[in-house]
């Protein structure tokens, strides 16, 4: 993977398209902010030595080229990832492109947003400054374990200010959740031995041999059968992140959040 800004173009690509060949595992080499003819040379050089199939995205059209033209002699195939984008954008737009590197990572307003959204979240994590949260965008809640942290700083990242409140049993919920009315709130709920197994693995990290009710089977089904109580009461959507990944769970959260912001889009969407 080639690319003359940070690669996470080609690498979410990458990725998505090897996922569909469960007995295939891809080796990923990742070559970011490749700019000039020398740094091709030294990666042809390896891929001389481990053939493989090549992905880039590169603005300088004689680089592309260049690659091209080198891929060829070495027998290894080569696709530009974004060009099938580009040519239905030309075809319709009839536009004068203006190709720069990097373009999607200037430092505009959507970008301080993001820096703002990510400041905003860490700094509102596990429960802190719940006098804050009005100013927040979502607020999850849920038991220990149901990846709040990790989905929250996602979120973050996607420009959404976040806060995250663990559920106890035998802490009250703060007053300050109940006088909310901006900030959409979802619970992330799993199963008792989805959450059991990370615990467990959690504890033996932290206190090896050590057994406590914070994984007994029976606790932590009570755990979770009290929290899907707690938010069905209070009417908070649920989204069961037992075999979810943080990008499929942030995705879920993202969409309650944009068809509760258009009644009409929500109405059309399937459940």
């Amino acid at each position: 993977m080639i690319s003359d800004a940070t690669g996470e173009t080609l690498l979410a690509v990458a990725r998505a398209a090897t996922a569909r060949y469960a007995s295939v595992r891809a080796i990923e080499h990742t070559y970011p902010l490749v700019r000039s003819k020398e740094q091709l040379d030294s990666i042809l050089l390896r891929l001389d030595k481990e053939p493989g199939i090549v992905m880039y995205t590169l603005v300088d059209p004689t680089l592309s080229a260049y690659l091209e033209e080198r891929c060829a002699a070495l027998a290894c195939p080569a696709a530009s990832i974004l060009e099938p984008a580009l040519n239905v954008l030309r075809n319709y737009l009839g536009a004068e492109e203006a190709p720069r590197v990097g373009a999607q990572h200037v430092l505009d307003g959507q970008y301080f947003r993001r820096i703002d959204a990510l400041n905003f979240t860490l700094a509102h994590d596990d429960g802190q400054l719940s006098d804050e949260w009005a100013n927040a965008d979502i607020l999850l809640l849920g038991i220990s374990r149901t990846s709040k942290t990790p989905t929250s700083i996602y979120l973050a990242n996607r420009g959404f200010r976040t806060a995250n409140l663990p559920l106890v049993p035998s802490v009250p919920l703060p007053d300050a959740l109940f006088r909310l009315n901006g900030p959409l709130i979802v619970g992330l709920v799993a199963t008792a031995e989805r959450i059991r197994q990370v615990r467990e693995n959690r504890l033996s990290q932290l206190a090896p041999g050590e057994s406590t009710s914070y994984t007994d089977r029976v606790a932590v089904t009570e755990e979770v059968a009290w929290s899907k109580k707690l938010l069905q009461r209070h009417g908070w959507p649920m989204i069961d992140v037992t075999r979810r990944s943080i990008e499929e769970t942030a995705a879920a959260v993202i969409s309650i959040h944009n068809n509760r912001q258009s009644p009409v889009n929500a109405e059309a969407s399937p459940s």
